[in-house]
């Protein structure tokens, strides 16, 4: 006896598919926190956000972040769909609650599919990089 026709066979192979796809995407969409040493949590940030300390970073963050984060720091840079994972707001209170010295730290190591930053911006540009992202809270 024939259970499957063979266009069914194939339509719930293709549904099959398609739900375990979506079903791998959603998951990898979320990712696992990411928390930087509590050495570095009490770091200050030796440049004050003055205008022209912003200006400079958000310079480095075109050059450097805006690829995947977006020119406003929302994730939706032109990079962004192909990494396979929805990027934070930059921000939004997850991002921006977050010390100085845990944003430097991240930005200075990276984490997959983030590239490190400390050959690429100076420390001085990196701490300017800060303190443009703390222009994009969101009010």
């Amino acid at each position: 006896m024939n259970f499957f026709k063979a266009p069914q066979l194939g339509t719930a192979l293709l549904i099959g598919s398609l739900a375990f796809l979506f079903s791998n995407t959603a998951q990898g969409q979320h990712a696992s926190p990411w928390n930087a040493p509590e050495s570095v949590q009490s770091q200050k940030n030796p440049f004050p956000a003055d205008n022209a300390s912003v200006a400079r970073g958000k310079n480095s963050y075109k050059l450097e972040c805006a690829r995947c984060h977006g020119l406003t720091g929302q994730g939706d840079g032109v990079a962004a769909p192909k990494l396979g994972k929805v990027l934070p707001d930059l921000g939004d209170p997850a991002v921006q609650n977050q010390t100085d010295g845990e944003l430097f730290w991240k930005i200075s190591e990276g984490r997959k599919p983030m590239p490190y930053k400390a050959k690429a911006l100076t420390d001085d540009q990196r701490w300017d990089v800060i303190n443009y992202l703390r222009s994009l809270r969101h009010t």
